[in-house]
This record gives structure tokens, sequence and C-alpha cells, in this order.
């Protein structure tokens, strides 16, 4: 029988148990013997990690004077290899019977009693080894319960480590180790820190691979954790980021609830999760759900904000009309007079009891009714532009593609947008400039064949920390890891080189960057001539930045500049992977396009381990804009304003008057509400108040709309301006399909009921739809699918049957037999002329800097353990519990400057508002910068932050704003 062992050159032939066996050079003989069927009990062996043979559970007789363990012990030709002998049955039965002596009894093992698959016990009752050994039993190693989520019991821990490589082997965390001598050896987190106060990430891997009690899940909400033989295992995907990890979940049906979840094998994640796919599902059980379709009182007119947080009270004192502040700026402190409760401390969830009083309970039939007759009524008043829809990115590919549908042909508007308006449009703007397509060209899973990656603009490990895995990974193994970012990030302790550079100035970085590639003759002359244009107008760009420029722009410098370009001329392959960093800027697109010449001049593209690698945000942003969710295109990015798809469109959905202009986008939306244009609104699934820049202005122009519709599974910021609110499905509560930052098409399944008389969204939209006359008659998620496959071409060959337990890549030209395309492009680029178009894009600063009133640059984003506007994080035990309240992190010596320290309470400032939040002092911030998530309510970072938009892309400025820090304890004055 033949095996596959990695970098195999030949093959040797053994025996085992007498049967011949060829292997791999190089294979071990239990890799041998498992791919012939013959078991070999281990237990400080997993396949993922390097072998150890510390727990000597594996060994077999080959005919020398000792014992080999089979997991270390290479294969050899000829090699006679007993598995089974007496002699090594009895060595096996007394190691097991020496670790059994000192075990937790089988009633008390933590992990009998729960999951019930103690590898340990196992052995036991092979061996025939009971809990009363005769054998002399230590005093106890002690319990670490510090962790919210996982539970440590040192004296079931038999030193196999199995989590110290879980941990450094595959989540590449390098938290757990050993401390102690003789008995007192134990497993120990950082500087034997409890495990709740160490850097533990909690990403749960060291669970999943401990083979004993040592390790366990918590149960979370008292559902108690059994066997999964007694629960039901629904495979899905995780609800997060859009890395879109395969998970499973484990549902107790007598409580109608999860009771865990475990990582399976999917070619994108291997298995593995993050903090918030194995612990974050419980918001879907949270007691907050709504679950009957709501309308505003009549008495509760005019509309605006109900709690006292949405009316102004978020910004605290606020800002007087001091230096420059306009009138947005001063909107907040005047709504929040008008509010009152000064005195009121904040909470991280809408206040319901301040809320619900506003609404009446009605059915589902009054409030679609009332609906459908308020939007025809604005539609027929004002027309096609007096209507918008907000989709979301947490819904299904069905749902976005209905939705659109909805707007598009119930209004015929193209004013529908979604959430990529606010994270990658600018790189989207780029890419179908550059290249035809705003998809990723490879996947983050290529990067081990990369020579060099260069990971810029994105804290991988908070914002997909299952690819910053891969990508660190990649680094252990050889791939040269480049960093680039104002904040000095974990990523940062992976990198080979790291450049801090200063916010706001990527473009003069990767300018200097292709200045001396060009320079040093390092281009790929071939690729540039053959599938590029416009080389010369990028040469004469980036030769008025010669690194002494850069470093005086960038401050990273000269020297590390030319490190950089000669590391990533002189590969043989290398991808560039960003985030947010380089999008959410007045300059995202130029940003982008710079990316995109990095790669087209040194012919990175279009091969294995080289590409463009945009990290999608949300676990739908990228299907949810292929499938058209977005204002300037149909599905699959077919040109809204193209006369040619206007009738395609209308041909395929039986209709006619579809808009022949690109629709606007979120933000556009927003300022034309302000001035009366948009004055019907239906939102699925967004909370654009928080998500939104300038609080004060979405406040304004949310207040403004005649009629909103919001469909969501909570009370968000955003429905305090609702006439309508209806109750949404959750993720665990519906079927449908979700396409990740791969291109990755996977099934998500129904795990739970929806509470109460909430539905599932594509059945409310399609109700709405039959209001309006439309006459759709979907029955299933799958039928939509099938629709949706025959307007979008990259789709095409994908059915619910092939795509099977863990999805496929597209395009995909055989799904039944191929998992999908890895690296695109590599003959063609998808633009009109096939060749990648170079841009070349001049520096500019950002549109608002630091002054003497507001010296400090503040740049948001997102924590490991939260989501976006913290409506589902907030709302789950585990994760509201490693972080429970907002913060700002700043430098050393600036704190030091301003008199705080860590934990102290800060007050930071903008020209538009004031918000206060604890302080958390870090050497990972630049001098002078400032970082903030925006998950919080009670301290909105969006508040602060410009509404100034990049004029291509469309995306607001989120990465970049002026702003003081004072201790809270000094009153602000106008």
């Amino acid at each position: 029988m033949a095996i596959t062992a990695p970098e195999s050159t030949g093959t040797v032939t053994l025996t085992i148990d007498g049967r011949e066996v060829t292997a791999p050079e190089g294979a071990t003989i239990w890799q041998a013997a498992k791919a012939a069927g013959i078991d070999i009990p281990v237990l400080c062996h997993d396949e993922r990690f390097d072998p150890v043979g510390v727990c000597r559970m594996c060994v077999v007789d080959v005919g020398a004077p000792a014992f080999a363990a089979s997991c270390v012990r290479a294969c050899e030709n000829g090699m006679q290899v007993k598995t089974g002998t007496p002699e090594v049955e009895r060595s096996r039965a007394m190691l097991t019977r020496l670790l059994i002596s000192d075990q937790p009894p089988r009633e008390r093992d933590p992990k009998q009693v729960t999951t019930g698959d103690n590898e340990l016990l196992a052995l036991a009752d092979r061996y025939g080894v009971t809990g009363d050994t005769g054998l002399p039993c230590g005093s106890g190693r002690g319990v670490d319960l510090s962790s919210p989520v996982i539970a440590v019991d040192h004296d079931a821990c038999i030193l196999c480590d199995r989590c110290t490589r879980a941990c450094d082997d595959i989540q590449n965390n390098d938290v757990i180790g050993r401390s102690g001598k003789g008995y007192a050896t134990h497993i120990a987190f950082d500087l034997s820190d409890p495990m709740g106060a160490s850097t533990c990430v909690s990403c749960g891997e060291c669970v999943a691979s401990c083979p004993t009690g040592a390790l366990t899940n918590k149960p979370i909400h008292d559902i108690p954790i059994r066997p999964r033989a007694e629960l039901d295992a629904v495979d899905t995907v995780c609800p997060y980021c859009g890395v879109g990890c395969a998970l499973t979940y484990y549902v107790d049906r007598e409580r109608g609830a999860i009771a865990y979840a475990d990582g399976r094998e999917q070619p994108g994640s291997h298995g593995r999760l993050c903090v918030k796919g194995r612990y974050g599902w419980d918001y879907a059980a949270s007691p907050q759900r709504l679950t009957v379709p709501l309308i505003r009182r009549e008495d509760s007119y005019p509309k605006g904000a109900l709690s006292t947080e949405v009316r102004g009270d978020m910004a605290g004192d606020g800002e007087a009309n001091a230096h420059g502040m306009g009138e947005d700026a001063a909107a907040g402190p005047k709504e929040k007079r008008k509010g009152g409760k000064r005195g009121r401390k904040p909470g991280g969830l809408v206040d319901y009891d301040e809320v619900l009083p506003h609404f009446r309970e009605a059915t589902w039939e009054e409030a679609l009714d009332l609906v459908a007759r308020r939007l025809t009524e604005i539609y027929a008043a004002g027309g096609p532009a007096a209507i918008a829809g907000f989709g979301s990115a947490k819904c299904s590919n069905e749902e976005a593609y209905v939705f659109q549908k909805l707007i598009r042909t119930g209004f015929h508007t193209n004013n529908v947008d979604h959430c990529t308006r606010l994270c990658h449009a600018s790189s989207v703007t780029a890419l179908f400039e550059g290249i035809g397509s705003g998809a990723v060209s490879t996947t983050f899973g290529d990067v081990v064949n990369a020579e060099v990656a260069i990971i810029t603009g994105t804290n991988t490990t908070a914002n997909h920390p299952v690819a910053s895995s891969f990508l660190k990974q990649a680094r252990r193994n050889g791939t040269t890891i480049i960093y680039v970012d104002p904040r000095g990030d974990k990523m940062a302790d992976h990198a080979d080189i790291f450049c801090q550079l200063k916010p706001g100035t990527d473009v003069a970085f990767y300018n200097g960057v292709m200045h001396e590639v060009i320079r040093l003759g390092l281009t790929d002359a071939e690729f540039i001539a053959n599938r590029t244009s416009n080389f010369e107008a990028l040469a004469g760009t980036v030769a008025d930045y010669p690194p002494e420029r850069a470093e005086q722009i960038t401050g990273v410098p000269a020297d590390t500049i030319r490190r950089v370009a000669r590391a990533w001329g002189q590969a043989k392959s290398g991808i560039i992977f960003w985030g947010m960093g380089i999008s959410q800027h007045t300059t995202g697109t130029d940003n982008a396009r710079c990316l995109i010449a990095m790669c087209a001049i040194t012919g990175n593209v279009g091969k294995p381990g080289a590409g463009l690698h945009p990290l999608r945000g949300q676990n739908n942003v990228q299907g949810s804009s292929d499938m058209g969710l977005i204002p300037m295109f149909y599905p699959d990015y077919q040109k809204a304003d193209d006369p040619a798809v206007k009738a395609k469109f209308e041909q395929a959905w039986g209709t006619a008057d579809l808009d022949p202009k690109k629709g606007l986008t979120v933000t556009e939306i927003i300022a034309s509400a302000l001035k009366g244009g948009v004055r019907g609104m239906y939102m699925l699934g967004e909370n654009p108040f928080l998500s939104d820049p300038n609080i004060n202005k979405v406040r304004k122009a949310l207040s403004a709309l005649e009629f909103l519709v919001v469909q969501d599974i909570f009370l968000t910021e955003t429905a305090e301006f609702a006439d309508v609110i209806l109750p949404a499905s959750s993720y665990l509560e519906k079927d449908g399909t979700y396409t990740n930052t791969d291109r990755r098409v996977q099934l998500g399944r129904k795990v739970l009921d929806t509470p109460g008389q909430a539905r599932v969204d594509w059945e409310v939209v399609q109700d709405i739809a039959s209001r309006l006359g439309l006459g759709w008659h979907y029955e299933s998620p799958r039928e939509i699918f099938d629709e949706m496959i025959s307007v979008i071409p990259s789709y095409k060959n994908l059915t619910y049957d092939n795509l099977g337990p863990t999805g496929k890549l597209y395009p995909n030209p055989d799904p039944e037999h191929s998992d999908g395309t890895v690296v695109m492009f590599g003959e063609r680029f998808r633009t009109d002329d096939g060749l990648a178009h170079l841009v070349p894009a001049e520096w500019l600063s950002a549109k608002e800097l630091p002054d003497e009133h507001y010296p400090f640059v503040l740049n948001t984003g997102r924590l490991l353990e939260h989501w976006h506007t913290g409506s589902m994080t907030r709302r789950s035990y585990a994760l509201d519990a490693i972080v429970p309240k907002p913060l700002v992190f700043v430098h050393p010596d600036d704190a030091a400057r301003l008199g705080l320290a860590d934990g102290d309470m800060a007050r930071v400032s903008s020209r538009r508002g004031t918000i206060e939040l604890t302080v958390r002092v870090s050497h990972r911030e630049a001098r002078g910068n400032c970082f903030i998530p925006f998950h919080f309510r009670e301290a909105a970072a969006n508040l602060l932050t410009t509404d100034a938009i990049d004029p291509v892309g469309l995306i607001p400025e989120y990465k970049f704003c002026a702003v003081k820090i004072e201790p809270a304890s000094v009153r602000v004055h106008g």
C-alpha cells in the first residue's frame, strides 16, 4: 500500500505485522501503519503537529534492543516491524497504568463527564487498567479557572505537549509552555500567569487537541457539554469574518441551544477556529431578540432618536463650536441637551425599556402592508431617487440577491448598497480598473508557495485570526514576511521586516519601493511588456520618490525601504495581503493602485504563491458584492449603466424600466436624506448609526427620513429611527450560501429555530415583493440559488449538491471533481484588452490634519473578541467577558505626558464630538497616534471620525482624523 508524505523523493518497502508496505522516504512507521489500516495507539501524537515521541505509547518492535516510537522513527527498506507483540502490549499497559495512577477519578474527570472522549481512559479500557492502580498518587497540581471559556485541570495533564504544539505550530501564538520541575511540572501560560491573565487569545485549539481532561470547554449559559453522540451535529460555517471557517455546532435539542462548537476540515481553514467562531455563537439566544413586528406609535412623532445615548448623550458634554467646529459638530451637544439625563451612565446596548414604549406590537400582515404602502407612496411622489435600500453582508447570497432585486425591480432604482462601501470599496474600484475583477487573485492558503508576503494595513491577528495563523506558519516555513502598518500589531512580532509608517503615507511608501525595484532592474520585463499597460507613466511618477524622499514623508528609514524593494523584487513569488488600513482613506483607491502595480511590475500575479488578496471583512461581503448588492453593478459586477446589461436583466427578471444610471452609495444616500432626496429606506441587517462616519450627521439623516423600515435581530441604534421594525432571522436560523474572502462558496445550514414570530429574511423580502405586485414564488434558498447562477457567470456550474461539505472556489469549470480555481489570471486579466492597467498615484495628505488643538491622529478598527457595532458580540457571554468595555490605546510616552496611566478614564475629542473611555497604554502605538475600536456604542468611535470620502471609491476616511486626548476629569468649556 502506497501513502503520501511531504517532500518525498522516493519510496521504501518494509514489513509491518507480516504485511509488505510501501511508503515514501521520510515517512514514519506510524504513518505507514495507518495507511495500511494498522492501528498503533498514541497519546502525544497528532498528525497536524511535528511528532515528538514523548509519551512512548506508540512504541513498536523493530528488532532493536529497545522499542522504537513509531511516530518519530522513519521507515527503512527491509525493516521488520511488529506493532502488537505481547511485550509491546505489556509496555503500553504499564505506561497506561502509570499515567492513570495520577489522574482524577473517572466520575470526576473533566473530559469524561462532558464530551466523554478522554483518550487516556479509552486506553485504560483497552488494557483493563482501573483507577485503583496501587501506585502512589501525588498531592495535586491544582486547577486554573481564570479563563471565561477554558478550564485547566493540571491533575489531568499528562504533559504530552499537544496543547503546546497546537498553540505554537497551528495557531502560532506561542503562549503555552512548561514550568516547574519533577512532579510539579505543569503546562504554563506565558510566565506561569493564570490562563485568563495571559496573552492567550482563547481560540480553543489547545482544548481541541488535548487528549485528557486537562483542558476543557466551560459551559456557556449553563448548557451542559455532553458527548457528541448525544447531541445533534450541524455542519455549517462561521458567521463572523471573511475567512469563512468550517465548523460543527453540537446542538442540545431538548434545550433548543448550542452546547459547543468544533472546527472541521475544509481546504481553507483546516479545522482551525478563533475565539469568535468557537465561543461567540450564543448571541442568537439572547433574550433581547426581536420576536414580533413593531410599529411606531403615533405619539412618538416627529421622529428622532429615542434612547438617551442615541439622542446625543454619547458625546458626553461635547465640544463647543471652538477650533473650527462646524454645524454638524455642534449638533451632538445640542441634541444631548434636548435628551436630558446628563448624569446617566451609558450602557453597552440599546436600552429596551427606554425605546420599546415608543412602539406597539403588530401582526406580520399589518406591518408588511404598511411597509409596502408607505414605500410605494414615497416612490409615487418622489420617483426612484426617493427610495434606497441597505442590505447586509451578514445575510446569505440568496438574501442579498433577492434584496437587491426587490429594490431594482420594485422601485426601479439602483440606490442599493451595503457595508462593502465602508470597507473595501476603494480596493474593488482599483482592482476593477487595474485587472477587471474585484475578487482576490489567489487564496490566503497559497502563501505556503510564496517566497515573500507583504501584509499591509491589516491587523490580521485580530481581524482575520485564522488566516493570520497560516501567514505566521508560512514565515516559520521560510516565507519572508514584510509587515507595513502605522501600528505595531501582533503581526509585527512575526515579521522579518516591519515598516511602521506614518498614517496616510502608503502611496509614498510604495512609490518609494517601486522606485528602487525599477532602479535595481528587479522588474519582470517580459510580464510588463506582454501583460501590462502604462508602465512608462508609472515609472515616471515613482521616479520622483527616491527612498530618501519617501522616508521624509513616511518616517520609514530609506535603508528599510531599499531592503523591502530588494526582498520583493528578488523573490520568485510574492503575495500582497491588505486590509482596511489601505482602503479606508480618502486616498484608498490610490493605495490599492500602488499594490496592484507592485505585483504587476514584478510579475507577481497569475502563478502559485503570487497575487493580490484584499482580506474581506464580513463573512459574506464578497458574496453580497457578487450578488449585486452595490449601486454601480448588477450581479457578477455587470455595469448598472450599460444598456446591454440593463436589457439582459430586464429579460431575466421579466421586468421593464430598470434604472439606467448608477445608484447612490451608502455615504451618498445619507447625504441625500439630509437634503430631502432619499425619503424612504429599507434596511436589512445594517446599523449605519454606529458603522457610518460622523454620527451626528447620520442622526440627522435618519431623523429626516419620511419612512424607514428596519429588519434586524436586535433593537439597534438605527432601529430607534424606524417606523416599522421587522424581527429577522440570525445566521444560525436559516439555510443559504456564503462566499468567503478566498471566493469559496459554502453552504450555511440551519442550526436553531427562529424565536417567537421572527422570520427568515428572504421570505420577508418576498412577501414585500408580492405586495408590490412582483409575483415571486421562491420555495427555498435552493431555488433562489439556481436563479442566481443563471445570471452570474462566475458561479457557473455550482449547485447546492456539488458544493458539498467544504464548499467550492469559483470560478470552477468542474465542481464535481475539482475544488475550484486557486490562482486566477494565469494568461490574461479580465480587462477589455486583457492587460493589467497600471495607474500611477501621487501622494496626497489626509483631509484633516493634526494641529495645536487636536494634536493626535485617530485610527479606528476592530478587536479580536468583538465584531463591528457589537450587536452580536456584546451579547455573547464569552466575548463580552473578555473585553467588556471601550478602550483607547496610546503610546507610553504620550500617556505619561498627558498624565494618564493604564486603566484611567480619558476624554477623546474631535471637531465632531467627544467620548470617554478607558486608557490602555500600548507600545504598539506610534507616538502621536491613538487607536479606538468602534464596537462600543457608549464610546462610539464614529462620533469622532470625519465623513471625508475617497473621491473615486467613495469610502469614508475611518483611519485618519485629528483628535485631542485628556484626562476625563478635565472639563471642556465652550
